[in-house]
């Protein structure tokens, strides 16, 4: 069974020893690997799918919100879309190995810069059972070890994804000790994984500031945070309007349980009275609760539009829940992103270059969009073939956390015999 009843230090050990066989595996020992993994999730499908359902009617699951149901639910197409992440993982360039540097020395000794893997990956989850695969995945074929601790809402989803990756290592020949899925009963083991120095080399916990806060007063290991996404669509005076309509509903209603969908649409000032009243009735159509500051409120027409609060300007709704504001200017808008934003996408409609150019340079996001919905900020999208995470952090990855991100360097000199004098 892949989860674990040893305790979180004797499974992060388990999890290191494994890690040194895998980062000197061969690229091709890692693709049977995945290759063996797409396979069983496909064979498997049935399984899964009744594990997800065990946990759907789990009590624990009862009180969830509709967009945390959706992210822990599983169907035949989202089983599907994992076997396929896992084989376009495996179709990637192997990152181990790979030479970033190469020099020769005033000593003469050759010097070479190469790829390496980190060693052992924690990530902590919430309700998304798709991470258990994706995670998996991105860390094998980068030579890496993870330990997973994933939501008890999806503890039997997790419990059979995990065992397929172990059971896919062991199959190509590696040790299925790379894959480790810790037991979510106890809630100080999040605390205990957190200080796992030595034998832990990144935490990547992805969840809300409540996760965050938690780690960040107990954390000894280094954490990169897959942090919440507060995004913004900007829809500028020189704006296409129509696509600007397709954007912003897009953003917001396409999967809107997720980071990377719009929160707030800013509108400029000049284009106001003649786009607000469309691109809200299309969103209320849509189904989506408006929030709105008086400028809105003025030109929302027929559709109810409710009073922004302080502090919707900062929320995170991952729901059908958008705040509209009227903005006089880039820089205005610039100012209200940098303001209320947590660094992840963001989002102008425009025909100006220089307004595009000005928008991109002064938001201070991971990733920045011109003419194009936000929802593309993902690994899968950005041909990574899966993720671990959104980073919003500056060190040492920005973005889509993907195998490349799941690395590190090591320096190889080469002499014949040099002595430093």
């Amino acid at each position: 069974m892949a989860v674990t009843t040893t305790s979180v230090a004797e499974t992060c050990a388990a999890a290191k020893r494994a890690a040194r066989t895998l980062a000197s595996a061969s690229t091709e020992a890692k693709n049977a690997a995945l290759a063996a993994a797409a396979r069983l999730l496909e064979e498997r499908t049935e399984g899964i799918l009744e594990a997800n359902a065990g946990d759907l009617a789990d009590e624990r699951a009862a009180g969830l919100a509709d967009a945390l149901r959706d992210r822990l639910s599983l169907t035949p197409a989202r089983v599907a879309a994992m076997a396929e992440g896992v084989r376009v993982v495996a179709s990637l360039d192997d990152p181990v190995g790979e030479e970033l540097e190469h020099k020769t020395l005033a000593s003469g000794i050759d010097l070479r810069k190469v790829r390496v893997p980190l060693g052992v990956i924690a990530v902590v989850y919430e309700a998304r059972p798709n991470v258990t695969i994706d995670c998996a995945a991105l860390t094998i074929k980068s030579g890496n070890a993870i330990v997973l601790r994933g939501s008890s809402y999806a503890e039997r989803s997790n419990g059979a994804l995990a065992a397929i990756a172990r059971e896919a290592l062991a199959e190509a020949g590696l040790p299925e000790d790379a894959v480790q899925l810790l037991d979510v009963g106890a809630r100080e083991g999040l605390a205990e994984l957190a200080r796992q120095e030595g034998l832990v080399d990144l935490l990547i916990p992805r969840g809300g500031e409540g996760l965050k806060e938690a780690l960040k007063s107990v954390a000894t290991v280094p954490v990169m945070y897959a942090a919440a996404g507060n995004c913004h669509v900007y829809v500028h005076a020189e704006a296409d309007l129509e696509m600007a309509r397709r954007i912003a509903v897009n953003a917001k209603v396409q999967r809107p349980g997720v980071c990377n969908a719009a929160e707030t649409l800013l509108i400029d000032a000049a284009i106001a009275e003649r786009f607000a009243p469309a691109v809200l009735a299309d969103l209320h159509e849509a189904g989506v609760e408006l929030l709105g500051d008086e400028r809105v409120r003025a030109l929302s027409g027929e559709t109810a539009v409710g009073a922004a609060a302080p502090e919707d300007w900062g929320t995170e709704y991952l729901g059908l829940k958008m705040a509209v504001a009227v903005v006089d200017s880039v820089q205005d808008a610039v100012e209200h992103v940098n303001a209320h934003g947590t660094g992840h996408s963001e989002a102008i409609v425009t025909s100006d270059e220089e307004a595009a150019e000005e928008f991109a340079a002064g938001v201070d996001a991971a990733a920045v969009y011109i003419n194009a919905s936000t929802r593309f900020t993902d690994g899968f999208e950005y041909g990574m073939g899966a993720e671990i995470g959104n980073s919003t952090q500056k060190l040492h990855a920005r973005g889509p956390i993907g195998m490349r991100e799941l690395t590190t360097f090591k320096y190889v000199a080469r002499g014949d015999g040099q002595l430093r004098e």
